[in-house]
């Protein structure tokens, strides 16, 4: 093994998403530790723009693959031929964003090379040539300290833990070339088609979210329509209801929407938009909990936020302990009042 220091970006359409400039950043800080350099990591079609980006990023070296069989994200392609890269050329370490598919593609690098994963890292350090992580445990009530024995050392670095570096459009270094792994008829995944969703802000990427939890229902002057009539459905509509506030504030905002597990299993919101240890792990400079108790499973989600705002009617909730700032009251009061005075504020 050398002592170079890889790092994986994760891209849609050759658009690079924040948390690979992030792991940039982790990378840079593990590369000048080791006293080596950085290769950035892209595979993709048409991704020339991209590979000159991660220069601009920090990368000294960029090993690249481009072809058809890339277009589309399917994992087989992107870890196989990462692999075989790896195998090749040796680095000491390769750093993946934490993102759904960073972890993917790490997870099955890892297997291919026999080798472990450092998961969700908040800190890194070297020792000798040995990798030294931080990463939370016991839904981020601790923090952990492990040595990796493996070769390659393979991490994910959690979004938003590292600083991602400024751009420099006047750096520029030697790009390797690497053929695909696999061809197309060895893919068993096939892309049919893409699913639209709603716009808005990047839950794991935003620098604001505004959540809500079951909460948001707890309001008995809210007379569902007529045609509800069970006790199930009116809690539902209820909300529903309070989460249309929490978009309001979030549009003010320019925010992310986040939801408790508990608002999501009681059908008020869609699965994507869960903070916790069965949703999203993020980690803003603002987080606003709306009608949330503060669980343990949700406090692993957010609990590295910068700054935490709870609104909640039990002065005893959890997530008070958690909180910067803390509102006792009923958020279908405050959250219209907040959303008037930042609207006047912000002049909007």
């Amino acid at each position: 093994m050398g002592n170079k220091v890889w790092v994986y970006i994760d891209h849609f359409k050759g658009e690079a998403l924040n948390p690979s400039w992030e792991a940039m950043g982790a990378a840079r800080l593990v590369a000048e530790k080791m006293g080596s350099g950085v290769t950035a990591v892209v595979f993709g079609q048409g991704v020339d723009a991209l590979a000159q980006q991660a220069f601009h990023y920090g990368a000294d070296e960029v090993v690249v693959s481009d072809d058809a069989v890339f277009a589309d994200y399917r994992p087989e392609p992107f870890a196989e031929t990462l692999a075989q890269a790896v195998k090749e050329h040796g680095p000491a370490v390769v750093v993946f964003p934490n993102s759904t598919r960073g972890r993917e593609i790490a997870a099955m690098v890892g297997a291919a090379l026999d080798t472990g994963v450092l998961a969700d890292v908040v800190e890194l350090d070297v020792e000798g040539d040995r990798l030294m992580a931080v990463h939370p445990v016991y839904a981020g009530k601790l923090l952990s300290k492990v040595k990796s024995d493996a070769d390659p050392q393979l991490v994910t670095v959690r979004v938003r833990a590292f600083a991602r570096p400024e751009p420099d459009t006047s750096r520029s270094g030697e790009m390797v070339k690497v053929a695909p792994a696999m061809a197309e008829d060895a893919v068993v995944t096939k892309v049919k088609d893409y699913a639209t969703t709603e716009g808005g802000v990047s839950l794991t990427e935003a620098a604001i979210i505004v959540s809500g939890g079951r909460g948001v229902s707890n309001n008995p002057n809210l007379t569902p329509p007529p045609e509800i009539t069970d006790d199930k459905e009116a809690e539902v509509w209820r909300g529903k209801q309070g989460f249309k506030l929490i978009f309001e504030l979030a549009d003010v905002l320019g925010a992310a929407v986040g939801a408790s597990r508990a608002a999501v299993d009681a059908g008020y919101i869609p699965y994507e938009h869960q903070v916790g240890q069965t949703g999203k792990v993020v980690a803003p400079d603002l987080y606003i909990a709306c009608g949330i108790s503060g669980a343990i499973q949700h406090q692993a989600g957010m609990r590295n936020s910068k700054v935490i705002v709870a609104i909640n009617t039990d002065p005893e909730a959890p997530i008070f302990k958690l909180a910067r700032y803390g509102v006792v009251g009923d958020l279908w009061e405050i959250v219209p009042a907040l959303t008037k005075v930042t609207k006047e504020k912000l002049g909007k």
